[in-house]
């Protein structure tokens, strides 16, 4: 079950009330959608936004409009379903423990299942494309810059040479490419060693940091004089988006940051929720 992250965060940051606007444009497996339309009421408005149709079905008999569509393009799917003068939008860029659990699309490296990774199945290039055609150089660079993985180059060096010898088609193969290219002492450690590398693959596979740039510019032109936005990162480089994002607004005097430093998951949430250990909510609020 996907369990919202920093629900009651959310929900104090944006405060929604009775007849209240409001858009959750990463719906995934709709908990904090759920939670704000229980607090609008019937006389409120609430539109949930993903890119995944298997999601976006399994919530067609909810109570409020969703649309299926990345959230880069949020500002027309708002326009076109009648959702203007927002009070609040949230955005939680972390994928659904359904992507993770029943997917089939090779999101997790403890199962063995296609290397696809694809939010929308029905377009752009799935993971096998990238780790079996993309050059070396530029596969080093994703699993460097957007897993952080500081043994990018070993294991992008064994992913080659394993691709030379026959395609890499499925997870299980991928996952003993790694460990066979990183140390001992860092298949042993705290975060599974395949960790970085196949969050770099996702991310590069949806586009992700290029789709949040996009998104919250958007989002916050969409905003009512004093509606809030909500964004959830689980990476360093989306947290930094945000935070520049919500700088540079802040600047040209369109929004006044909330919190000046990212909100994280009490110690009771991360026991309960592990996902929640790396998340960051930063809120911003819109002032013209």
């Amino acid at each position: 079950m996907h369990i919202p992250v920093l629900l009651n965060e959310i929900l104090d940051h944006l405060n929604p009330q009775p007849g209240g606007v409001f858009i959750d444009a990463t719906i995934n497996g709709g908990g904090h959608a759920r939670a704000i339309a229980e607090r609008i009421g019937k006389e409120g408005k609430l539109l949930g936004v993903d890119r995944d149709h298997e999601l976006v079905e399994k919530l067609q008999d909810s109570d409020f409009t969703v649309a299926c569509d990345t959230f880069a393009n949020i500002r027309h799917i708002a326009e076109t379903r009648g959702f203007s003068n927002v009070n609040g939008i949230i955005f939680d860029l972390g994928f659904s423990s359904f992507h993770v659990e029943s997917s089939g699309r090779g999101f997790s490296f403890l199962r063995d299942e296609p290397l696809d990774m694809r939010y929308d199945t029905d377009s752009g290039i799935s993971a096998k494309d990238v780790v079996n055609t993309w050059p070396e150089d530029k596969l080093r660079n994703i699993v460097f810059t957007l897993g952080e993985e500081r043994f990018a180059r070993r294991i992008v060096r064994r992913i080659v040479e394993q691709r030379e010898r026959g395609r890499i088609e499925t997870t299980a193969e991928l996952v003993e490419i790694i460990r066979k290219a990183v140390p001992g002492s860092y298949r042993r450690g705290r975060i599974h060693f395949a960790t970085r590398t196949f969050q770099a693959l996702r991310m590069r596979v949806n586009d992700e940091l290029e789709h949040v740039a996009k998104g919250i510019a958007e989002a916050i032109s969409l905003l009512a004089t004093g509606g809030r936005i909500a964004v959830i990162s689980f990476h360093s480089g989306e947290d930094r988006i945000v935070k520049e994002c919500f700088r540079e607004e802040e600047r040209n005097g369109i929004l006044r940051r909330i919190t000046k430093k990212p909100i994280r998951a009490s110690a009771q949430e991360c026991r309960e929720n592990p996902r929640s250990r790396s998340a960051k909510l930063r809120v911003a609020e819109r002032i013209t």
